[in-house]
């Protein structure tokens, strides 16, 4: 697997998710349907007004019944994931709990990764101490805000996860915002920074003559939409660089 160097997931840290999304379509790659969360995954806390982008690292939790000693290998295992890599990483942590009950995430964790070098999580889980995990710096992702961490504990590591919706595999290449988040693909991460400049020129042949319109007071028709949408479409199937 080719990784991307820093300035390259930088750059695309600078794009939306929605954009992201619609320049991986480009690509058609895979279907449409796929590689998203639902929109149960919520922003709860934010490093800065980038996108959150990294190499995810997984791990299963549950909270309902204490641990055993031998989770305690479990959990060292899950942290081994983030030794010997230096470039920004995601933890991915599906919750067994039908119902979460406790969080594995506050200012502790998001404290110790942070030293590992992840930048935030996602989680169809719970967090915690969401203001404190905005001072140490962290991206949280979650589908609930819990209040205790109950008997949490890591039951699996480095093995792939769902997280609403979203099959994640150690190592898959992880872009989220407020919107969700998403799986980019690898075979084509390298040219999606551009890709993504391209998506969005496409649209311009759209709205831009609408918000010209607009500034002049003027109205458009629907012939004319329907020209501007047809050069719109036309952009976005050269979205991917010919082969």
């Amino acid at each position: 697997m080719e990784l991307l160097t820093r300035e390259q997931l930088d750059a695309l840290a600078q794009f939306d998710t929605p954009t992201i999304c619609n320049a991986i379509e480009g690509f058609g790659v895979r279907s449409r349907t796929e590689g998203f969360t639902r929109p149960e995954l919520r922003m709860r806390a934010a490093m800065s007004d980038k996108a959150m982008v990294g190499y995810a690292r997984t791990g299963v939790i549950s909270a309902r019944q204490p641990a055993t000693p031998a989770h305690s290998a479990v959990m060292e295992a899950y942290y081994r994931q983030y030794e010997d890599f230096d470039l920004p990483m995601v933890a991915a942590i599906q919750d067994l709990d039908r119902v979460p009950v406790g969080s594995f995430w506050g200012d502790v964790q998001a404290t110790v990764h942070r030293a590992l070098g992840c930048i935030g999580v996602i989680t169809d889980g719970g967090v915690r101490d969401i203001e404190e995990v905005k001072k140490v710096g962290f991206y949280l992702f979650s589908k609930e805000v819990l209040i205790s961490h109950a008997y949490i504990h890591m039951v699996e590591a480095g093995t792939a996860v769902d997280i609403c919706g979203m099959t994640v595999r150690p190592g898959d290449l992880i872009h989220a915002d407020a919107h969700g988040a998403i799986v980019i693909p690898q075979e084509i991460a390298g040219q999606l920074a551009e890709a993504c400049v391209r998506a969005m020129d496409a649209e311009e042949a759209l709205k831009g003559p609408c918000q010209a319109a607009i500034a002049r007071g003027e109205k458009v028709t629907a012939k004319q939409i329907m020209e501007w949408r047809g050069e719109m479409q036309r952009r976005r199937a050269a979205i991917a660089p010919q082969r």
